[in-house]
């Protein structure tokens, strides 16, 4: 079968598929129940043209027969309707309620008009002297799973990575979870996806995939008196709300 879903930007996150599935069987229903109403309207057109001699009917729709050119589509749409929901329901949970455990979070905040990312020290704390700030530059290691912290500043944003399939508002005044797995090594653009301001349309920053050792290098160089073992600095202090298993610290990081 040919894949229609090609246009889409390539996936390179480990629940890119999974989307893709669902958009694919949106777009497929969509598509079939076109080309039927399309098919109807043309047979109705033939059928009941114009013709001399022949008087047009008025049909009141009273009658249960009459209704059913009403009642049936209704119930086929909701059929349809529920379909997706049942395919989408998993999909949802995993991507909104199955964070796999990680030691690499990072906090994203937005304003106009650019991104700031913010790396935790090895003390683990956020707003702390060891801290690494990027502008518009997010770094994460291919494979493993990258949870964020996203905020806002002034007005809603919209985090958005086409080729991971992640898109998630961030309001202000609210701490608001994402995660993804990259699996392939790269640079991928990140725009804004929310109306912003006047500026919206310049808002962009890079995520940059990179394979482990070199992602190991990158930490070394932005805290090179403090070594991590696998790459990453220890974080023993998170948040209320950010706290997860660690593979390290058997279930807790505190």
């Amino acid at each position: 079968m040919l894949n229609w879903m090609r246009w889409l930007p390539e996936n390179v996150s480990t629940y890119g598929g999974d989307i893709d599935s669902i958009i694919s069987l949106i777009y497929y229903v969509t598509l079939a129940w076109f080309f039927l109403t399309l098919g109807a309207f043309a047979l109705f057109l033939f059928l009941y043209r114009r013709r001399e001699g022949r008087r047009a009917t008025y049909v009141r729709g009273e009658r249960l027969r009459e209704a059913a050119w009403i009642l049936v589509p209704v119930l086929i749409v909701l059929v349809l309707d529920f379909w997706i929901d049942l395919r989408g329901a998993p999909v949802w949970a995993k991507v909104k309620g199955q964070v796999p455990p990680t030691e690499l979070v990072i906090q994203v905040t937005a304003k106009q008009f650019n991104w700031e990312i913010l790396y935790l020290g090895p003390d683990g704390k956020f707003g702390t002297e060891d801290d690494r700030q990027f502008e518009n530059e997010l770094h994460v290691p291919v494979g493993k799973p990258v949870r964020l912290v996203l905020k806002s500043k002034d007005v809603i944003h919209s985090l958005f990575s086409p080729h991971l399939r992640l898109k998630q508002d961030m309001v202000p005044g609210r701490a608001i979870e994402a995660w993804f797995e990259a699996t392939k090594p790269g640079k991928y653009e990140l725009p804004c996806a929310e109306l912003c301001g006047f500026g919206h349309s310049g808002m962009k920053g890079w995520l940059y995939v990179h394979p482990s050792e070199e992602y190991q290098q990158w930490v070394k160089e932005q805290w090179p008196s403090q070594p991590s073992e696998g790459g990453y600095a220890p974080l023993p202090n998170l948040p209320q709300g950010l706290r997860g298993r660690s593979p390290r610290s058997n279930g807790s990081l505190s």
